[in-house]
């Protein structure tokens, strides 16, 4: 939906049916909006009706919430909801862009109309999750591919590319910082691991192995523990970061 201060706007019908049933707000009470694209509105409800709902924008607020670092999360698809927590869970810990790829030990297979829900849902999920972090820039769910063809990508100039690999001999805490205002792409496998072929392809893409520590993580926990490390060492968990 388009917003600008001093409009009426009629909220979408989710967000409507949200508003009213969730959050069980009525005429006169203050909300506040966001459209993806930084910033967010200050508003007041003007109307319920039916379950529509029309909000009268009062202002617009320059306010930031983006990690400085930019973090683009390379997940290999995982079985169940985990995929849904990574989504969720990585978005609030400020990733810039999510990109799903099949791999080789992925459980799960997902081609054509199904792989295409599967996607809106969870750009619907990141939704949610800015909704519930306070996030006003919604970071990109990329559409599915497979991991060989998006390691055949070129990648960001200057990017810093680390993958987990549990063998690795390197740990994240003793690799140099990237540069600022360099981008930062986590690649992250399956069930059982990222295959010693995609490893392969990974490192001749300019991937490094890194580990967090002596234990081998899950896929569901391996990428979040990840980028809170990552945002601890290098990003906005750090005391007296800079925030954008």
């Amino acid at each position: 939906m388009s917003l600008a201060a001093g409009i009426r706007a009629d909220l979408p019908a989710a967000v409507a049916r949200h508003v009213v049933k969730v959050l069980r707000l009525r005429r006169g009470d203050e909300l506040t909006l966001f459209d993806g694209a930084g910033g967010e509105y200050a508003c007041r409800i003007a109307a319920t009706n039916s379950g529509e709902v029309a909000v009268d924008v009062l202002e617009w607020r320059a306010v930031e919430r983006e990690a400085p670092l930019a973090i683009t999360l390379v997940q290999a698809l995982q079985a169940g909801e985990k995929m849904d927590m990574t989504v969720q869970k990585a978005v609030e810990l400020g990733v810039a862009r999510i990109v799903p790829v099949t791999s080789r030990r992925s459980v799960v297979r997902l081609e054509g109309a199904r792989a295409q829900r599967r996607i809106e849902h969870w750009r619907a999920v990141a939704i949610a999750a800015c909704e519930q972090c306070g996030r006003n820039r919604l970071p990109e769910v990329a559409p599915l591919q497979s991991m060989e063809s998006w390691l055949a990508e070129p990648p960001a100039p200057g990017a810093l590319r680390l993958m987990l690999a549990p063998e690795a001999k390197q740990t994240l805490h003793g690799h140099a910082p990237p540069v600022p205002g360099a981008r930062l792409e986590l690649l992250i496998g399956a069930e059982g691991g990222l295959a010693p072929e995609e490893m392969q392809l990974a490192v001749l893409a300019g991937f490094v192995s890194v580990r967090l520590g002596p234990r081998i993580l899950r896929t569901e926990t391996a990428g979040l523990a990840a980028l809170a490390a990552i945002q601890c060492l290098w990003g906005d968990f750090r005391e007296g970061a800079a925030h954008v």
